[in-house]
């Protein structure tokens, strides 16, 4: 699946939508995020079930604030509006690989955690 590009308009709409997202925050002129960018998107094709965001600093400022992006490139994870991965720096194509795997080991953990609680609750 393609990357998606993340505004203040459709933010709220994108998250509630999705268990798992990446979010790439960068800039144009920021040459980290320029070689990142691709890395980004080549996950993006091998994760389908992943969204893939992007947030353009300098067009959306208000989402970059109220995250507290003071540097970028950042990569932020995020599964159920939950922040679990938020750091500087651009990623080699084997950590960002990595870290999908950890995402989505915390997201079945929580999810059998979910169940197991149901199921307590049910009896």
């Amino acid at each position: 699946m393609p990357t998606v590009e993340l505004t203040k308009e459709n933010f709220e709409e994108i998250v509630a939508g999705s268990e798992i997202m990446l979010i790439d925050f960068w800039a144009a002129w920021c040459g980290p995020c320029r070689m990142f960018g691709p890395v980004f998107e080549r996950a993006a094709e091998r994760h389908p079930d992943i969204v893939f965001g992007k947030v353009d600093t300098e067009a959306q400022p208000e989402l970059a604030g109220a995250f507290r992006i003071s540097s970028i490139p950042t990569l932020m994870a995020v599964h159920n509006r939950t922040v679990l991965y938020a750091q500087p720096g651009a990623l080699p194509p084997q950590a960002l690989e990595e870290l999908t795997t950890r995402i989505r080991a915390a997201a079945m953990a929580d999810a059998h955690r979910q169940a197991a609680t149901r199921t307590t609750e049910g009896n």
